[in-house]
């Protein structure tokens, strides 16, 4: 490793790199490594593992920064250029507060965002009951039968409950209706999921819109992105009648005070845990949910954490129905989603445990509360403000006068939602008080105090006949036991103890997590510049995160040699899926539509051929030899059969057996010959930074998992 040069204005003793502190084999380790191989030096390993045909020597090039503090350093001042704004934009997104509790002895505690994925009980009992807490708060609250231990986001989620009722209904057709009153970004991404398989979209108003098909599945918002409560009881009846799937996106804190779905007719319900308190974090990462009836429980994606008994009779807990299935099924499996989202489910369940049945409910009816006393005064004030029912959003009805009354609000330090030039939207939340009240109604041009709205939001809840909550919920001892700080301290210590991760020892279990993600790289999550911005926040409010998107994206680029990188997926599952989308789209360019055949090796990772079929492809599986190597003369073959339709090669690199092949760069031009294009799964991207790069040895689309090379938790 070269001396680092010394600071200008120091003396004449070097710098302490980041790496000095941080790279676990220290120089004897790393001379008992190479004896034990029989090598001489690093180099001569790098030279000797990796074909000289693809080998990089030069360095990267990217920007020095020589220390912890100058890194943080540096991130302060892009955070600086965030503006932290009171924001009332909702649409799935909600102001919370994380307790302090949990944010110091979860979120910033090793024991907890470096434990492994809890692939094995014996050492994540303590992760597999904070999953179970957070299946149970869903399964109490939606009214269902079932959870899973979360799933990546809400999107995602309701695409995977349109997969699941495909899968589970009685109606033959490939019609899917969905409620135009999901937030915008749910509809996107269920179309998105749509198309490659063949389904057909329909976006419309459930209780006038649906009688006129004959859907397989339909997906209901409760309450509705603009904010209504409506009685959807009649439509999910029919539904069923008719032998439909009924799905929900629903809002967990307004359940506290609504009749769960599974009350009224749902299958299936999804949404986001993320107002319990997780950070927007400018979009995420927050655990989606997902909870089904009994039937569902095989076809549900996901990890499901279940109550099992030893063979000395004693409680444990393990993941139930897990058997990684698409190791198994592969292309026959019903979804790619090999993760989830464990830190965020964690820190939602000890909130919900925090909490209580009690102090949710009093968070929801004070948010309500909120609500209706900001639409009455809006309404006296002469103000059209369409819902009869609102939970915590009132949308506003000011012809021509949408973008006036948001740049009122914003000099008053608030965002609001721009739903159309004549439609505002207003979401109150956790951390809304009778000011931030005053000063939205003061936008619209409505005078009040105070005084008026905490009077008017302490008034009896405003719902519709019927649909009030009346059954309990969360009446497990856990949530009852840990009101005071000390007590939930010392409960989530119980919880890590139970559990291995790297605050105790090295974990040799594989490639999903390997190293310790440092302090300082974790610090400037929890910053407010950071974490409390709104995904849908003004550009003007989020230069910060902006610029640091860019540099990333154009440092990935230079490491991996590919012209563009996007850091939109939130999970190597997703990042397959849009990579091939992306695949797909080249050929649709060129006019190769019928180009649909992804060749995959037989020992690939499982997600490879679930996600390429989630893509509308066809999966054509290539030999490996006796080592694990891909055989590239049955690859050859394949890949003249079907020369025709040949989309795409599906690789990972290196092996999932660690190994460089040789023969990757010969890959690569036998399936570019026959007009594919070459995909590299990026799991172990943290084995070619900087000594090999897919975008110049023939890859085309790589996804990258980020959590295995750089500083994110794995699941996100």
């Amino acid at each position: 490793m070269p001396t680092t040069p010394p600071h200008p204005q120091s003396s004449s003793l070097p710098i302490e790199e980041f790496s000095d502190r941080h790279l676990g084999p220290g120089t004897r380790d790393v001379a008992t490594m190479l004896e034990t191989v029989g090598l001489p030096s690093l180099d001569e390993l790098m030279a000797t593992a990796i074909p000289e045909a693809i080998h990089v020597t030069e360095p990267l090039g990217l920007r020095r920064v020589a220390t912890e503090h100058e890194a943080l350093e540096a991130l302060a001042t892009i955070a600086g250029r965030n503006q932290v704004v009171t924001s009332l934009i909702g649409a799935g997104y909600h102001g919370t507060h994380t307790p302090a509790v949990i944010a110091r002895n979860v979120l910033e505690n090793p024991a907890w965002y470096t434990a492994y994925t809890p692939y094995q009980p014996e050492i994540s009992q303590g992760r597999l009951e904070a999953l179970l807490n957070f299946q149970t708060v869903v399964t109490d609250l939606t009214g269902m039968d079932i959870a899973n231990a979360s799933l990546l986001d809400e999107a995602t989620a309701a695409a995977e409950a349109m997969t699941l009722a495909r899968r589970q209904s009685k109606v033959a057709g490939d019609t899917f209706f969905v409620d135009a009153e999901c937030h915008p970004q749910v509809i996107e991404v269920v179309q998105t999921r749509a198309e490659p398989l063949g389904l057909k979209l329909v976006v419309g108003d459930p209780l006038v819109d649906l009688a006129a098909h004959e859907p397989f599945g339909l997906l209901l918002a409760h309450p509705g992105t603009t904010g209504e409560v409506r009685d959807l009881r009649a439509v999910a009846a029919a539904a069923s009648a008719a032998g439909a799937v009924v799905c929900v996106t629903a809002d967990l804190l307004a359940l506290t005070m609504l009749a769960p779905p599974g009350e009224w007719g749902a299958d299936v319900v999804v949404g986001s845990a993320q107002r319990f308190g997780v950070p927007m974090g400018f979009g995420g990462p927050h655990a989606g949910f997902m909870a089904v009836r009994e039937s569902a429980r095989r076809s549900m994606p996901g990890r499901l954490v279940g109550v099992s008994v030893d063979a000395h009779g004693r409680r444990a807990l393990r993941l139930a129905l897990q058997t990684r299935e698409q190791h198994i099924r592969r292309e026959k499996a019903t979804s790619n989603i090999c993760t989830a989202q464990v830190l965020l489910a964690v820190m939602a369940g000890a909130y919900a445990a925090y909490h209580g049945p009690d102090g949710l409910t009093r968070i929801a009816r004070r948010t309500h509360g909120l609500a209706v006393a900001a639409a009455d005064a809006l309404r006296a004030g002469g103000l059209d403000v369409p819902a009869a029912h609102v939970f915590d959003t009132v949308t506003v009805r000011v012809p021509g006068a949408a973008d006036a009354v948001i740049a009122a609000a914003l000099e008053l330090g608030l965002n609001l939602r721009r739903v159309s030039e004549d439609r505002v939207g207003v979401s109150f939340d956790e951390t809304s008080t009778a000011r931030t009240v005053v000063d939205v109604l003061g936008a619209f041009g409505v005078q009040s105090t105070t005084a008026s709205v905490e009077s008017a939001a302490s008034g009896a809840p405003e719902l519709p006949d019927g649909l009030a909550r009346t059954t309990p919920f969360l009446e497990h001892p856990t949530f009852h036991r840990y009101r005071s700080e000390t007590e939930m301290m010392r409960y989530l210590r119980r919880l890590a103890d139970k559990d291995l991760a790297l605050d105790r020892t090295m974990i040799p279990l594989g490639s999903c997590t390997m190293k310790l993600n440092a302090a300082s790289e974790m610090i400037p999550v929890t910053w407010p510049e950071f974490a409390d911005i709104h995904p849908f926040a003004p550009q003007e409010q989020t230069e910060g995160y902006l610029q640091m998107i860019q540099e990333l994206e154009d440092a990935l680029a230079t490491i991996t040699g590919y012209d563009r990188v996007s850091l939109q997926p939130n999970a190597g599952s997703q990042g397959e899926f849009a990579g091939l989308l992306a695949i797909r789209g080249y050929h649709r360019s060129r006019g190769d539509a019928e180009r649909d055949v992804c060749l995959i090796p037989a020992s690939a990772h499982g997600t490879n051929a679930a996600s390429a079929v989630m893509a509308g492809m066809r999966v054509v599986v290539v030999a490996t030899d006796e080592l694990g190597n891909v055989d590239l003369a049955d690859l050859a073959a394949k890949a003249e059969e079907h020369r025709d339709h040949l989309a795409a090669v599906m690789i990972t690199y290196p092996s999932t057996h660690g190994v460089f092949e040789e023969g990757v760069g010969e890959l690569c031009r036998i399936v570019h010959a026959a007009g594919g294009q070459v995909y590299v799964d990026g799991a172990n991207l943290n084995a070619l930074v900087g000594v090999a790069k897919p975008g110049e040895f023939g890859a085309d689309v790589s996804h990258l998992n980020l959590h295995k090379t750089f500083c994110i938790p794995h699941g996100g």
